[in-house]
Formats: structure tokens, sequence, C-alpha cells
């Protein structure tokens, strides 16, 4: 199993005690720089790759719709880790095609071969502000991955599709990698993750939404699937990349002293006040129902999610224990997001340090 980090760049509430919008700004400002200065720490600490979201509007979660400026800034104060778009969003009403191969083309120039592609599609709440057409966009982002897929392997492209109607043109930069970076997808379904094997994709699952049983079971979906691909890129990228919340601390009791089961409530209980706020009424027009019936996970002590292998929080030892657990369920690759809630950027430095001089090491000696 290799380590590696996953950024949403939160920005939690509350900002500072300043008028709009330099509260505001103050609070993302310094967000991006912590960010830089870990993902810097992890270069140097060995972690195998970082992935940056590309989310729009989830203000106080997510401040990160520019995954390929945050990853080409990346490019060049770092030398080994690998940089992940994780995800770009593909259906076509997000962003034309020839943008997505022109910019993770170039992160991949930039960073001399390092990138790792993910593709999605997000959710209503993002969907309906830019149109898209949601009965269609699964459809819409395979149809795109193969015209990016194509635009990087032709001398001159052209398409004339149901949804695209693209000229002869050279598409520029072609990939520093040969074909083209690693190819995977989002996955929160057994039905995608099937979709993502049978594509020869890799598969990003969500980890802290779910039992670990629920995980490995979406797994074995995936695996039954690769086993006979039909590769809709270049490349077939039979991998399985976890994600959840990861805090490492010498002990248990110094976890608690930095935060850490507040900014797992925080997680948590910002995520479903946005579902309500955003997604539910999508799901369920007119339907008036409280964060607890939606959620009545929202009911039960934090630490739960913890004791159910949701998350991963403790000393170096406990932490390997509960990776091996990941490990041994499928995942080869856990994307630990470390930046949440109001953990100081202090600790999440040495949750980093831990985990590269402690944890790495234990598990590349138990798995290679």
């Amino acid at each position: 199993m290799k380590l590696d980090l996953l950024y949403e760049i939160d920005v939690p509430y509350p900002w500072p005690d300043k008028p709009h919008p330099y509260a505001q700004r103050e609070a993302e400002q310094k967000a991006y720089a912590d960010t830089i200065e870990q993902v810097k720490a992890a270069d140097k600490l060995g972690f195998n790759a970082v992935w940056f979201v590309e989310h729009h509007f989830r203000e106080n979660r997510s401040h990160c719709p520019s995954s390929e400026a945050v990853l080409g800034a990346l490019s060049q104060v770092t030398e080994n880790i690998r940089l992940g778009f994780g995800v770009t969003l593909l259906p076509h009403e997000f962003i034309h095609p020839v943008r997505v191969a022109e910019k993770v083309a170039t992160v991949d120039v930039l960073s001399r071969g390092r990138v790792e592609w993910g593709m999605g599609r997000s959710t209503p709440m993002e969907q309906d502000a830019f149109g898209v057409d949601k009965e269609k966009s699964k459809e819409k982002m395979i149809a795109a991955a193969k015209t990016v897929v194509g635009m990087w392997g032709a001398d001159f492209y052209e398409e004339h599709s149901e949804y695209l109607d693209f000229p002869r043109r050279m598409v520029t930069p072609k990939p520093f990698q040969d074909p083209h970076p690693p190819a995977w997808m989002a996955c929160n379904s057994p039905e995608s993750a099937e979709i993502a094997g049978r594509s020869g994709l890799g598969m990003v699952s969500f980890s802290p939404l779910q039992p670990i049983e629920r995980t490995a079971a979406q797994i074995q979906e995936y695996r039954n699937a690769a086993a006979n691909p039909q590769p809709i890129t270049g490349v077939s990228t039979n991998k399985v990349a976890g994600y959840t919340l990861v805090h490492c601390a010498e002990s248990m009791q110094q976890a608690e002293a930095n935060g850490i089961w507040d900014a797992v409530s925080w997680w948590y209980r910002n995520l479903a006040e946005f579902i309500m706020d955003w997604e539910y009424p999508a799901f369920a027009p007119g339907e008036s129902v409280s964060i607890e019936e939606a959620f009545p996970m929202m009911a039960r002590p934090v630490e739960e999610f913890d004791q159910a292998d949701m998350i991963i929080v403790g000393e170096p030892e406990r932490c390997i224990e509960k990776l091996v657990r990941f490990a041994e369920a499928g995942v080869d690759q856990m994307m630990c997001y470390v930046q949440f809630g109001k953990l100081p950027h202090e600790s999440v430095m040495r949750c980093l340090e831990l985990l590269g001089t402690k944890v790495r090491p234990a598990l590349e000696a138990r798995f290679g």
C-alpha cells in the first residue's frame, strides 16, 4: 500500500472578524499557503502522490476550483511526489474537452511525467450551476474522456459526434508520459465501481462515508469488472485508491489535544448540512426533513466512525493497524485527508512527519 494525500483546501468558518471580502481573502490565503508548505514536506517524506479536487461554490469546506493552477505551482517546488487531478469534471457543460486535454498535459510536462488524471461528474449542486444534463452526465463523462485521449494521441484531431462538433486542430501540448497519464474515476456506488473496472480506469473510493466492509464489497465489484476490461483510454489502471480522514499524532491523547474530534465532527456535520442545503432539494423536491432524519449517523458519537474504521486516528502503531485493514480490503493507495476542520497547521505538519517516517516504512516493509 502506498500513502497519498488528498486536498480539498478546507477554509472552515468562522473566518477572521473583518468585513467582506477581507475575511474570506485572509482565510483562503492562509489555507493555500499552509497547503503548499505541507505538500513540499510530504514530497521530502516520500509520499507517493497528492491529489487536488475540483469543486465549485463549496464555501467553508472546499475552496479548490482550479486544481491545475495548484498542481502547476507544485510541479516547480516538488521533485518526486506524483500530482493527481482528483478529479477533473468532464461532462461537456463544465468544460470543453480540449481544455481538459490542455491543462492535464501541461502539468504533466511541467512535472516531467508525474501526473495522475482522475475524472468525475460531480453532484446536482455544481451540475445545476453549469447547466449539466444530469440524465446524460455519465455518458458525457465517458465520451469526454475518450475525446481527451484522442486529442492526446492524434497529430490533428477532429470529431463530429452527439456531444461535440470539433474541427480539425492540433491540440497542444502532448503529455510527457507515454501514451498519457494513468486514468482514474471517482466511484461512490457499486454501479460506478463496475463502470470504472470495465473501462480500465483506476477506482477512487470514498471511505469516510461507509464502513470498511462496504468499501471491500465495492472494491470486489471493481475487481470483477477489471478482470476483463474494455479500456476507454490508452492505458489500463487496475488500482484502487481509498480516501479518508487521517490524523496521526504521538498518542491518542495528543490527537485529542489537537482537536481531532471537533475536526471530525465538523467534517461530517458540514457535509450533511451542505447536502441538506444544496443537494437534497434536487433529490427530494418539496420534502422537509431534519439532518438527523436524513443522516441517522449524525446522532452517533464521532468516535464511532473511528471504531468502524471509517477514519484513521491515533498514534503511528494504531494508524498502521487501520491502514493494514484497508490494504486487506483491496486498497492499493490511501489518500490521506489531513487538512480538515480547525486542526492547527503545526499538528498537520507533525502528522505528515509521523506518517512519512513511521507509518510509510512499516507499510512498505509489509506490502512492498
